[in-house]
């Protein structure tokens, strides 16, 4: 969604199709990184336990990290392995948003509540929430304010 460049990233019906670091270089100025996810796949305790190895390898050596975007499904309710994840990476202090994904697959009743829910349970360990970003990726929704935001990061000295 962000690159515009549809079937760039894998992506499947099935979760754990990402089990690599994926490195896209955007304009020749900035990386985007596809990290594996650290929730629910169909794969071995074995490789997720590879996974998560490799993702808290790289999120605590990458120097040049300016904001990890937490992919968070507005389609169910708060996860209590979401909540452990982000809870990690706050006392490890990496910078990070939350991006609801899938926000045309459900009434925007129920997305507005399970958004709702999610920041009720985050603000039970957290003093504000950080910022947000409401996407679809069938339609596009979210993607100007993802990049303007990654345009203020990058414009801001490291």
């Amino acid at each position: 969604m962000i690159t515009g460049r549809k079937g760039l990233a894998k992506t499947s019906s099935t979760p754990g199709k990402t089990q690599s670091l994926n490195f896209f270089l955007i304009n020749q100025h900035w990386h985007l990184v596809d990290l594996p996810g650290y929730g629910y796949a169909r794969v071995s305790k074995t490789s997720r336990e590879q996974w998560s190895k490799m993702i808290r390898h790289y999120l605590s050596k990458r120097e040049q990290l300016r904001c990890l975007f937490v992919l968070i499904d507005s389609c169910i309710g708060p996860q209590e392995i979401d909540m452990t994840f982000l809870k990690t990476l706050g006392q490890q202090g990496i910078p990070f948003s939350i991006v609801y994904t899938k926000t045309d697959k459900d009434t925007q009743q129920n997305i507005q509540k399970n958004i709702q829910a999610f920041r009720k349970r985050f603000l039970q360990d957290w003093k504000m929430m950080p910022n947000e970003f409401q996407t679809s990726s069938s339609k596009g929704r979210g993607r100007d304010e993802i990049l303007e935001f990654i345009e203020t990061l990058n414009a801001e000295e490291i």
